[in-house]
């Protein structure tokens, strides 16, 4: 969580805070007698939520690829998904020149399939072997033509793309900086309407779960086209990258 918070003065965020004594108490059997004016300081606060949003080109996709077959026992399932994904492996290594710490396996399993009948009951049919690939790719243009040829090579199992920016943290500066200056115009608005003046920025709160948004997911469907052959088309477009914040202002 990030916090920035005004110090000092900061600390009378709100309320009434009463300075004095207690008139006409004895204290520890002394016979003397205190005696005090209360005085009564009041801070008046107003509190706001900001939004920040910018888009921007993305420039590294994440693709999710796999490969899924079917044996009568595991050992024969996982073996031809073996051979298929050594395929697959070797076209984005050397055809696609697509480096190794860029693709990693992100399930792998072997799971029993079962036939129901009332008759029969539950039987084992077979079994079916899952494995599957996070591939890091950045030359966006080329996707559509990189998922074709994994198709081609075995690839029976293509989830989605995930458009993204390599590296946020050129871009959060901005888009916080845009959710202050909205929130700072709503308390600017707040503060007019009651015939105020707004004062001193006291407190931001940027909550880990309002952190900045960085990704587009592109679920991948069959049209028309790709069932008669023609490539398959990823157009990368924008991601909005936007954050939310509380933030606490003065009000003279």
């Amino acid at each position: 969580m990030k916090i920035w918070a005004k110090t000092a003065g900061a600390a009378l965020l709100a309320g009434t805070v009463f300075v004095g004594g207690f008139g006409g108490l004895d204290f520890g059997g002394n016979s003397g007698k205190a005696y005090a004016d209360a005085v009564n300081v009041v801070r008046n606060v107003i509190s706001v939520d900001g939004e920040g949003e910018i888009s921007v080109s993305p420039d590294i996709a994440y693709l999710s690829i796999g490969v899924q077959t079917q044996g009568k026992t595991a050992a024969a399932a996982q073996k031809e998904n073996a051979q298929i994904m050594d395929k697959v492996n070797n076209l984005l290594k050397t055809s696609w020149g697509i480096n190794a710490k860029d693709i990693k396996t992100t399930q792998f399993s072997v799971q029993p399939d079962y036939a129901y009948s009332e008759e029969g009951g539950q039987k084992l049919k077979g079994y079916t072997a899952y494995h599957t690939l996070n591939v890091a790719y950045r030359d966006l243009s080329k996707i559509g033509q990189l998922l074709d040829a994994a198709a081609g090579a075995g690839a029976n199992n293509i989830d989605g793309v995930r458009f993204t920016v390599e590296n946020p943290d050129k871009y959060e500066e901005e888009v916080i900086a845009k959710a202050l200056s909205n929130a700072q115009m709503k308390a600017s608005a707040v503060a007019k309407a009651a015939n105020r003046q707004l004062g001193s920025l006291l407190n931001v709160n940027l909550g880990n779960a309002d952190a900045p948004v960085f990704y587009r997911e592109v679920a991948m469907a069959k049209s028309e086209d790709s069932a008669a052959g023609a490539s398959t088309s990823v157009e990368p477009g924008q991601i909005t990258l936007d954050t939310r914040l509380s933030a606490q202002y003065e009000m003279n």
